[in-house]
């Protein structure tokens, strides 16, 4: 045993906690993020029903994005959700 392995060991386990501390930090910044974009989705509730038309959204799109699990960005859904109701010419109708 010699001086230098201590030194050895813990040079080769660093790629290791390198590579452990981005991921969690990675995961960190998913989470902040779809908390954050939650957070928009406060704000699209005060737009008008014919302001989240024009959007291709509803208020009950919305309410169902509200109830996606925590870590799930909801930013994503309701993009996918007014992109599918274009796609397929199915517009939000208000009534007058």
């Amino acid at each position: 045993m010699t001086a230098l392995e201590p030194t050895q060991h813990a040079t080769a386990a660093l790629p290791r906690v390198t590579a452990i501390a981005m991921r969690v930090a990675g995961f960190v910044r998913g989470i902040a993020r779809a908390l954050e974009n939650r957070r928009a989705t406060l704000e699209l509730a005060e737009l008008s029903d014919h302001q989240l038309a024009d959007i291709g959204l509803t208020r009950a799109d919305l309410a169902a994005v509200r109830r996606l699990p925590v870590g799930q960005d909801p930013t994503a859904s309701l993009a996918d959700i007014a992109h599918r109701r274009s796609m397929n010419g199915d517009f939000v109708r208000l009534r007058p």
